[in-house]
């Protein structure tokens, strides 16, 4: 007998527990299960999101390689067993709700750039995020403003100088430099009730705000 690559389906999270648990209440839950459900059916209908469907709502595309897409991707996925159940999906994005606190947000986003999962940001997990939301927004820079820019960010957050930026320097840098977060806030988040987007309008201000700082960093630095 052949293996099934697939999970069989299964039930939903109770709302008003979600609810309990994030920024949303139990009507903006409920708006989110509608874009959960366009995800998760976009290839195979099995009430999980997986890697492949989550790139496709993200690029467009299943088949598009993308280093932000597949941090974000881990970081949904709670569980580590490689899909997105509607659970982790809700109490994901409720980290990008506006109301979140921002301690919350850091936390996040040290994980994000965490590439390596060791506990600390390197210089070259740092390199790798930029020339990887470099190729996501089509802009080119020099290898030189590259090296410029990573060498101001370790010398500004790397408090302890040696070489990496632990949890606790992570969080003094951003506490100190709050604008660094600003793309850990999707406003969209705050009026599901109102109008809901696709997932790309709402996720993709990540990519969008992470290039805008790229670009004013070189310009500050020539």
């Amino acid at each position: 007998m052949g293996c099934s690559c697939t999970k069989p389906r299964i039930r939903r999270e109770d709302p008003a527990i979600l609810a309990e648990q994030t920024y949303f209440n139990i009507s903006e839950v409920e708006a989110l299960y509608d874009l959960f459900k366009k995800l998760s059916s976009s290839m195979v209908n099995d009430g999980l999101i997986s890697k492949e469907e989550f790139q496709l709502g993200l690029f467009g595309s299943s088949k598009k390689r993308s280093l932000f897409g597949d941090r974000v991707f881990d970081l949904f996925d709670s569980k580590n067993d490689g899909m997105i159940d509607f659970g982790e999906f809700v109490k994901a994005l409720s980290v990008f709700h506006p109301a979140a606190p921002q301690p919350q947000k850091a936390a996040f986003a040290f994980r994000l750039y965490d590439i390596w999962q060791r506990g600390f940001i390197e210089r070259e997990e740092v390199r790798e995020m930029i020339l990887a939301l470099l190729r996501e927004s089509d802009l080119v820079l020099s290898h030189d403003i590259i090296e410029l820019i990573i060498d101001k960010a370790i010398k500004e957050a790397d408090l302890k100088g040696d070489g990496r930026i632990d949890r606790e320097e992570w969080e003094y840098f951003v506490a100190q430099n709050p604008s660094l977060l600003k793309n850990m806030t999707i406003p969209y988040l705050k009026d599901l009730n109102m109008q809901f987007l696709g997932f790309y309008e709402v996720i993709s201000g990540d990519i969008e705000d992470s290039t805008v700082g790229i670009q004013r960093e070189r310009k500050y630095l020539l």
